[in-house]
């Protein structure tokens, strides 16, 4: 044991692991994110407030009905969550998905919400989306919830039949005529009378998870709700 302990300290000497909110070394037993960055991120606790008085779900209020409207982070420019995302989605780091995720789930069981959810379907990319960035960062995310909430996961539930453009420069209106045809729902009659958690990786305007929440109540889902890693203020 102490053979491999050295080791592993003269490793991470030459190659040092580094926090992949901040940069800075990690200590040994830390993962991806250092025990300072994961104490000062900005969390919404949405969780824990009545939905009359969450924000988030304000958002969805006369579109489409959502149970739950959840998001582990607040989405602050040049900040750590940024850092993360950027970290995930384009640097390949799909360990801060499945972190982010397990822990989002843990807490989120510990509050009594893993009993409302009996799957946890990630919004889709398109396949020409996929096959160029190799991965689709909400099932990373997905998979995390899945572990701290054991509830178990698809990334086939819903299917993107159209490649659509960017929503990041989209107004509410544009980012919703982008998305609003473009999900499907594989196998619909498994899923009739399903509590499903839809989730993303970033809620803006809520357009996307809009249009896959309606899609899945219109192939019979008892009732929806909504999470991700972050959203932005509104």
């Amino acid at each position: 044991m102490f053979i491999a302990n050295a080791l592993a300290d003269f490793v991470a000497l030459i190659f040092p692991r580094t926090c992949l909110a901040c940069v800075e070394p990690l200590a040994r037993g830390e993962d991806y994110i250092c025990t300072g960055c994961r104490a000062q991120l900005p969390y919404t606790d949405y969780h824990t407030l009545p939905e009359a008085h969450n924000p988030l779900a304000r958002r969805f209020w006369g579109k489409v009905p959502v149970r739950h409207a959840l998001s582990y982070l607040r989405f602050l420019r040049h900040g750590r969550v940024q850092h993360l995302l950027h970290q995930l989605k384009y640097q390949g780091q799909q360990d801060v998905g499945r972190i982010l995720g397990r822990w989002y789930g843990t807490e989120l069981a510990s509050h009594g919400l893993a009993a409302d959810f009996d799957l946890i379907v990630p919004v889709p990319l398109h396949p020409r989306k996929l096959a160029k960035r190799g991965f689709n960062q909400s099932d990373t995310f997905a998979e995390g919830l899945a572990l701290g909430l054991a509830v178990p996961w698809s990334a086939h539930t819903l299917r993107r039949t159209e490649h659509t453009d960017s929503q990041t420069r989209k107004s509410r209106t544009e980012r919703w005529l982008n998305v609003a045809t473009v999900f499907e729902v594989n196998a619909p009659a498994s899923l009739v009378g399903k509590r499903i958690l839809v989730v993303d990786d970033v809620l803006t305007t809520g357009a996307t998870l809009e249009a896959c929440a309606a899609a899945l109540l219109a192939a019979g889902c008892r009732e929806v709700s909504i999470a991700t890693i972050a959203c932005t203020e509104h």
